[in-house]
C-alpha cells in the first residue's frame, strides 16, 4: 500500500514543526507549588485534553479535595501522589501559537539532586519557585547553583503564594534583593522575577487585577519571548560521527547530528584525532541536499577525499579545533545509589559518540551545594554529591568547555561492571596551580612554586642591537573599522625600513593561543590579558609590538598598558562609526548579530567604550587604508 495519508484533523503539523522550541525546566523547595504552577500553566493555556480533566477530577476527589489538584498533573507516580511531593522528572508537552514546549518538572529535594541535574541539563530556562512566605531559602540557592553550573542562560524566578501574603509588594522586593544578591556569585546572564499565585493563576497566563504595582510580563509571555536563539553555539563547528553510510561502492558518507557550529558546502574540514583534512563535498539529508546545515540538524557529509573516519571521531573546521585531551579537569555529580566514587577503578567515559576507559585521578574538592563551601579533605563521592575531578583517559577525547559548548563540554561515567550510569560531567579548564577567586578579575600574577629567572639578555642590549626601541601600538575599534589593515600596512613598511615587528592579531590568536575561549565578558577579558602578557615579553626583547584586537573595555586597554614601563605603551583608536562598519561587513557579521545568531556581539549586543584619552586617532571612515597607515608610521617613528 502506497496511499497517501490526508491530514483530516484540519491541524499544521508543518506549522507546528517549524515553531521554534523551548526546553525548560522548574524546581523548588517541598511545597513551592512546581507542580500546580505547571498544571495552571497548562491549564490555563488550554493545553489539558477532556480525558486527563476527568482523571484529575477523580484523583482530587479520591483524595477528599474539593477542587481540581492540578498538581496531580505531573505527578504521576503512585508514591509522588500518596506524598504530595515530586519525586522523579515528568515531561509535559504543550504548544501556544508562538512556541512549542518541553517542560521537565524536577524534584526539589536535597536527595534527588541527581534527578533536577538530569532534568535541567538540556534546558535552555529554569523556573525557580520561591514561597513568598518562607522566602529565600537554602533550598532556593542551591537550585540557583545547579542552574548556573548547568549553564542554563536564562532563570526565572516566580515568587510563589503571593496569595497568601495578601500580595504585599514589600514582601516580594525583599525577596527580589535577597536572591540577587546571592546570585551575584552565579554564571547568571539573565534573570527575572514574577509574582504569582499558581493556584488562582495570579500572572501566570492573564495579568493579574492583584498586583497592580507589578508591570513586567506574565510567566507565559516571559517564556514566549525570551530569546534564545542567540543562545545557541554557531561559531564552533563539532560534527561526532554516530554512523559510516556506505550503500554502495559510489558513495561513503559520515552520519550524525551537528553538536554546535554550522557547515557549508565547499569548506575545509579536520577529522579527529588523525587531524587529515578534506573539504565537504555534499551536506545529505532525508528531504535532499543542503548548501548549509546548523546545529541540531541530522545530516550525512560526504568529502572530497578519502578519509578514514570511524564512529567516534569528530569533524571540524581546520581553524577552529577544539581541546584534544586525555587528561581534564571537570565537574562530576555522582548519580548511582550502590556504589561510591573510586579512584582507582577504570570507568568507561562516553562523550558525544566517542566511548574511551579513563579513570577519576583526582578528587580535588567536593561542592557544598547549599553553601557553595569547598570541602577540600573529601575522598570520595556519594549519591547526588557535586565535585571537582581530574580525569585521564586512555584515548584523547574531543573537548570544548562546557560554558562554551553543552555538546561537546559534557559526559557520562559509565560503569562497566553493571553497565549503569554512575555519574554525569562537565568539562572545566582550570589549571590547579592557579585556581582562585579571580574569575573575574585581569589577573597579573605569577604561578606557584615558580621562581622567576633572571633575563639573560637585557632589554636595552636589544634595543641598541635592533637600532631602536621597543614599544606596543595597541589598535582597538570596532568590528571592520580597519584595525588589521592598518596593523599589516604598518608592519610591512616598518619592517621594510628595517625594523624588528611582530603584529598580533585578534582574529589569528583565536585559532591558536586563545581557541579554548569564547566571546562572553570573562572571556574576552582572558583573550585580552593573554594577548598583553605575549606584547609584553616581545615589547621586552626590543620589538615594535602591532596588536589589532577590539578590546572594548578600557580597563582592558589599561591593562596591557600596566604590563609595559612608560611611554612604550601607545593606544591607537581605529575610529569608525557602526554604521560604516555595517557597510564594509561582506561577511554578514552583523546581520546575523541582529538576528541574535552571534551573541555577544561589539557594537550590537555588547558594549565598547570608546578610548578616554588615546596617544592617536585614525579616521578610518574618512580616511584610506594607506593615509591611515602612514599616520601611524609617521607616530612610532617618533617614538623610536
Amino acid at each position: 500500500m502506497n496511499e497517501k495519508i490526508e491530514n483530516t484533523s484540519g491541524y499544521d503539523v508543518e506549522e507546528y514543526l517549524n515553531k521554534e522550541l523551548l526546553r525548560f525546566t522548574t524546581a523548588g523547595s517541598v511545597d513551592d507549588g512546581k507542580s500546580t504552577l505547571i498544571g495552571r500553566l497548562l491549564f490555563d493555556s488550554k493545553a489539558i485534553f477532556q480525558d486527563q480533566m476527568d482523571q484529575l477530577e477523580e484523583s482530587s476527589k479520591l483524595r477528599g479535595e474539593e477542587t481540581v489538584n492540578l498538581a496531580l498533573l505531573t505527578d504521576g507516580l503512585r508514591s509522588e501522589r500518596e506524598q504530595g511531593i515530586t519525586i522523579d522528572v515528568a515531561y509535559r508537552y504543550f504548544a501556544t501559537p508562538k512556541r512549542k514546549f518541553i517542560i521537565a518538572d524536577t524534584p526539589g529535594h536535597e536527595q534527588y539532586t541527581r534527578n533536577m541535574v538530569t532534568g535541567a541539563s538540556t534546558a535552555d530556562l529554569a523556573i525557580i519557585l520561591i514561597d513568598a512566605r518562607q522566602g529565600v531559602l537554602t533550598q532556593s540557592k542551591r537550585h540557583g547553583f545547579i542552574a548556573s553550573l548547568l549553564g542554563i542562560p536564562h532563570v526565572l524566578v516566580c515568587v510563589n503564594k503571593m496569595d497568601l501574603v495578601d500580595f504585599d509588594r514589600d514582601i516580594f522586593d525583599n525577596i527580589v534583593r535577597e536572591f540577587t544578591n546571592f546570585a551575584t556569585k552565579l554564571d547568571i546572564s539573565d534573570m527575572i522575577f514574577i509574582p504569582i499565585s499558581a493556584l488562582d493563576g495570579d500572572n501566570v497566563v492573564d495579568r493579574s487585577e492583584r498586583t497592580p504595582w507589578y508591570k513586567g510580563p506574565t510567566v507565559l509571555h516571559h517564556l514566549e519571548n525570551v530569546v534564545i536563539s542567540s543562545d545557541k553555539n554557531l561559531i564552533d563547528f563539532r560534527f561526532p560521527v554516530q554512523y559510516v553510510v556506505r550503500p554502495n561502492l559510489d558513495f561513503r558518507g559520515f552520519s550524525g547530528r551537528i553538536s554546535s557550529g554550522t557547515i557549508k558546502v565547499g569548506e575545509e574540514i579536520v577529522a579527529l584525532p588523525s587531524r587529515k583534512t578534506s573539504r565537504i563535498k555534499e551536506i545529505v539529508t532525508f528531504d535532499g541536499n543542503l548548501d548549509e546545515a546548523s546545529a541540531g540538524e541530522g545530516v550525512t557529509l560526504t568529502l572530497e577525499d578519502e578519509i578514514d573516519i570511524s564512529r567516534g571521531e569528530m569533524i571540524v573546521r581546520k581553524n577552529n579545533l577544539p581541546r584534544v585531551e586525555n587528561k581534564f579537569e571537570a565537574t562530576l555529580c555522582w548519580m548511582d545509589d550502590n556504589k561510591k566514587l573510586d579512584t582507582g577503578t577504570p570507568y568507561l567515559i562516553q562523550h558525544t559518540s566517542r566511548i574511551v576507559q579513563g579513570y577519576v585521578r583526582e578528587l580535588r574538592y567536593l561542592i557544598d551545594v547549599n553553601t557553595l563551601h569547598r570541602q577540600q579533605d573529601a575522598e570520595t563521592l556519594e549519591l547526588n554529591e557535586i565535585g571537582r575531578v581530574v580525569i585521564e583517559t586512555a584515548m584523547p577525547l574531543f573537548l570544548d568547555p562546557y560554558k562554551n559548548n553543552r555538546e561537546t563540554g559534557s559526559f557520562v561515567l559509565i560503569d562497566p561492571a553493571t553497565n549503569l550510569t554512575v555519574a554525569a560531567g562537565m568539562v572545566r579548564y582550570a589549571s590547579p596551580r592557579t585556581e582562585s577567586n579571580r574569575d573575574d578579575l585581569m589577573f597579573t600574577g605569577a604561578s606557584m612554586n615558580i621562581v622567576k629567572a633572571a633575563v639573560s639578555v637585557k632589554r636595552e642590549l636589544r634595543e641598541e642591537r635592533n637600532g631602536h626601541k621597543g614599544h606596543v601600538l595597541w589598535l582597538t575599534g570596532h568590528v571592520r573599522s580597519g584595525k588589521s589593515t592598518i596593523a599589516r600596512g604598518v608592519a610591512q613598511k616598518l619592517f621594510d625600513a628595517g625594523k624588528q615587528v611582530f603584529n598580533i592579531d585578534g582574529d589569528i590568536v583565536r585559532h591558536g593561543l586563545c581557541g579554548d575561549l569564547g566571546f562572553n565578558e570573562k572571556d574576552r577579558r582572558e583573550s585580552v590579558r593573554r594577548i598583553a602578557q605575549v606584547a609584553k615579553m616581545a615589547s621586552n626583547s626590543g620589538m615594535i609590538v602591532i596588536c589589532s584586537l577590539i578590546s572594548p573595555r578600557q580597563e582592558m586597554r589599561d591593562f596591557a598598558r600596566a604590563l609595559l614601563p612608560e611611554g612604550t605603551f601607545s593606544e591607537i583608536f581605529v575610529d569608525c562609526s557602526v554604521e560604516e562598519c555595517r557597510k564594509r561587513d561582506e561577511d554578514g557579521l552583523f546581520t546575523k548579530a541582529d538576528k541574535g545568531e552571534i551573541p555577544n556581539f561589539t557594537g550590537v549586543s555588547a558594549v565598547y567604550e570608546v578610548p578616554k584619552s588615546p596617544e592617536f586617532i585614525v579616521h578610518t571612515e574618512t580616511e584610506s587604508p594607506e593615509e591611515s597607515i602612514d599616520a601611524v608610521v609617521g607616530y612610532i617613528q617618533t617614538k623610536l
